[in-house]
């Protein structure tokens, strides 16, 4: 489902914004890093933050990302949670440092702190 393009926006080291649902309805908007296995979307996060929260809840997303270099280039991505998960999450944290930052590892890693894999399935892709 994602096109070429798609993939190099997702796969340059562009940030990205993903809005969930409050218990209310409305949105909330934060910044992340993305990623992209096979046609599905990737993300990092922390458990207990209200991301996490509400896409336990919520499995619907909407992810919009921009090309850093070209503005007017962007791609926005409706989709549904497939699967949260620990396995790897850590490792995947230090890769999206090594792509954002050019360091080996996340520099922000809380002792105790436990990282998300969230695994968006496209349900629609536009040019925004």
């Amino acid at each position: 489902m994602l096109r070429d393009r798609d993939r190099r926006i997702l796969e340059a080291p562009n940030f990205a914004s993903v809005a969930t649902l409050m218990p209310d309805g409305s949105s909330h908007v934060s910044t992340i890093w993305i990623d992209v296995d096979g046609d599905d979307v990737v993300f990092n996060t922390s458990e207990g933050r209200v991301k996490t929260v509400n896409i336990r809840r919520d499995p619907r997303v909407s992810i919009s990302v921009f090309d850093q270099d070209d503005p007017y280039e962007q791609v926005v991505i409706r989709g549904t949670v497939v699967d949260l998960t620990h396995d790897g999450a850590e490792e995947h944290i230090h890769r999206l440092a090594k792509k954002y930052l050019g360091v080996d590892a996340y520099p922000w890693l809380e002792p105790g702190e436990q990282r998300v894999i969230v695994r968006v399935r496209p349900d629609r892709i536009s040019d925004g």
